[in-house]
């Protein structure tokens, strides 16, 4: 049996698509998005505790209790590769800071299993697209299926030397607990502030209302990518109406799509002649 860890729903249907005719095959889908919100869990806590309660406080409006248990899901792979030595697992990663910080977190508790846990890495590699033509994929869920099956002959243990240095790497973003994790080239990570995207947003907003979602859409369409997501966008701009900075209309409890904000303007009173 190999497990194959893929972050997120979009890139982990392409994954099967391509997959479908290979036997021994499970997909492990990474739900979280580890380049956002702390890593460092209190005292008494687990570490999916620590991640539920932190996307609970972002999207307070979710009708269900969010519960991430991608940690419980790691450690069942982990317990049956000591069970049984023919067990092999492997990271699907793309130039996303989502699947780098989630590379970091699946090696740190799988690099025990050598030599019997690889990585396919697509960075800065040439795939075709459905039409024929030469493209960089910055997700894995931009490759056909065909091009899925291609992918996998680049997979690879990971060595012992790269091994010790990404551990590290993982140790210092726990060192970190930085509120957002960026891209930097490579496997670098950059460690950001929970403003990081601010003033991004508050150059959207206007002093008339205007939908929340209409906001992060224009966002993310002139930044190219904000690899945060919706509801840490929609969480900043809640965190900006209670800082001032903001005016919101209709419930701010709801989702992005359900209220609306605009640029905060004082009230001033005009003093009456004598």
């Amino acid at each position: 049996m190999t497990y194959h860890f893929i972050v997120g729903d979009h890139a982990a249907k392409q994954l099967s698509d391509g997959l479908a005719q290979q036997d021994n095959v499970s997909i492990v889908v990474l739900k979280d998005i580890l380049n956002v919100g702390p890593l460092v869990k209190e005292e008494g806590q687990t570490f999916s505790e620590l991640r539920s309660s932190f996307w609970q406080t972002v999207a307070p409006h979710e009708k269900q209790e969010i519960v991430v248990d991608d940690m419980e899901r790691l450690l069942e792979v982990s317990r049956q590769m000591y069970e049984d030595e023919s067990v092999q697992a492997c990271f699907w990663m793309a130039p996303l800071p989502a699947d780098i910080c989630a590379y970091y977190w699946v090696l740190y508790y799988l690099s025990k299993h050598k030599e019997r846990f690889k990585i396919i890495n697509i960075a800065g590699l040439p795939f075709l697209s459905e039409s024929g033509k030469l493209f960089f994929p910055k997700s894995i869920s931009e490759l056909s299926a065909k091009e899925i099956v291609k992918a996998t002959k680049l997979a690879r243990p990971v060595s012992p030397s790269e091994t010790e240095v990404d551990v590290y790497e993982w140790k210092q973003l726990q060192a970190h607990n930085a509120a957002i994790r960026t891209s930097g080239g490579g496997k670098k990570i950059s460690n950001q502030p929970a403003d990081h995207y601010d003033q991004l947003l508050l150059a959207q907003c206007s002093p008339a209302y205007q939908k929340a979602q209409k906001v992060i859409n224009a966002a993310m369409g002139k930044e190219g990518n904000i690899p945060t997501g919706d509801l840490y966008l929609s969480w900043r701009l809640r965190e900006l109406a209670a800082q001032g900075t903001l005016q919101i209309q209709a419930d701010s409890g709801k989702s992005s799509k359900d209220f609306e904000v605009k640029l905060f303007e004082a009230v001033t009173t005009e003093a009456s002649p004598l």
